[in-house]
């Protein structure tokens, strides 16, 4: 990171000029960012005090809304206090923190999504092994496995990235530090320094990709197989969240990386907003329309917490 010790800080793209429209943004995201942060946490809290969610299922739906609370929390509050003070400043090693952090949330959700299609599919497909396959140690270690490929795979973007010499101004175009616009700051061709990176973990994301669409495919016969249209309708209400968000997470990404290079800056910052704001925000709402269960514990939770309030 020597190459870029010339550069001490960066400057951010703010959503709007004008000041009337730097508070609405400004209102905007803290509504999105309250919202998050109370969806994800009552998940956090309801799962880790309520006994009868500590299975499988639940333990992943915990990680999950950890990853989405941890995303959300990288991005969203730096954008808001530019709004707020009309600075658009973020000092190098903040920009630095600011891709670790992102790149590891997202690569370890990505890498939970694909453990948590194989739970569906051993819950359904394999239901008499499923205390044997899917063993509290068992799960420990996977959750794990998905922390540290994200941490991995954040450590080898973040040091390559940081690691080119950086001569094309200190202007990113985003409004928060994403590496594919770092990189155009760089004097040199990164192309190559980049391509190894994908040879190594594209096969990996494909390969998780592909092993999330076999999954649903064998959970998909196996659910057209139960003779009950009642057992069908309770099997598939299982999968359905996990595969929604699924869904929303690969086609925001994919549409974020498809982008063409010539889209203006305005429309960038709406697809950077698509898939990198609204699945951490939506994902609990996702969870807890259908599920009975943990929408119970979460009123139970909150009547009581009120009531102890109260007695205080």
């Amino acid at each position: 990171m020597s190459n870029s010790s010339s550069i001490t800080q960066f400057l951010l793209l703010a959503f709007a000029d004008t000041r009337e429209l730097q508070l609405l943004h400004f209102w905007l995201f803290l509504g999105i960012y309250l919202a998050a942060l109370l969806g994800n946490g009552l998940i956090i809290i309801t799962i880790a005090c309520d006994h009868h969610l500590h299975t499988t299922m639940y333990f992943f739906l915990l990680n999950l809304s950890l990853l989405d609370l941890g995303s959300i929390s990288t991005t969203v509050p730096k954008s808001m206090a530019i709004s707020l003070w009309d600075n658009r400043t973020i000092s190098f090693s903040g920009c630095v923190a600011q891709v670790f952090l992102y790149v590891l949330f997202l690569s370890a959700e990505f890498s939970l999504l694909t453990i948590m299609s194989y739970d569906r599919y051993v819950a359904i497909c394999n239901p008499l092994h499923y205390g044997t396959l899917l063993g509290s140690r068992a799960c420990v270690h996977m959750a794990a496995a998905a922390w540290g490929a994200g941490f991995l795979y954040a450590l080898l973007h973040t040091a390559n990235t940081f690691s080119l010499p950086l001569c094309q101004g200190n202007a990113v175009h985003q409004f928060f530090c994403e590496i594919p616009h770092i990189l155009k700051l760089s004097c040199s061709d990164s192309f190559l320094r980049e391509a190894w990176l994908v040879v190594v973990t594209l096969p990996v994301a494909l390969g998780c990709f592909v092993f999330i669409v076999v999954s649903y495919v064998h959970i998909f016969r196996a659910v057209l197989r139960i003779p009950s249209e009642q057992g069908r309708h309770k099997a598939f209400s299982t999968c359905l969240p996990h595969l929604t968000v699924v869904s929303l997470f690969l086609s925001t990404g994919f549409f974020a990386d498809l982008k063409p290079p010539w889209m203006s800056p305005s429309l960038d910052l709406v697809v950077s907003f698509l898939y990198s704001v609204v699945p951490p925000a939506v994902n609990p709402l996702i969870y807890s329309f259908r599920n009975l269960l943990l929408k119970g514990a979460m009123w139970n939770w909150i009547t009581g917490w009120f009531s102890e309030a109260m007695n205080c």
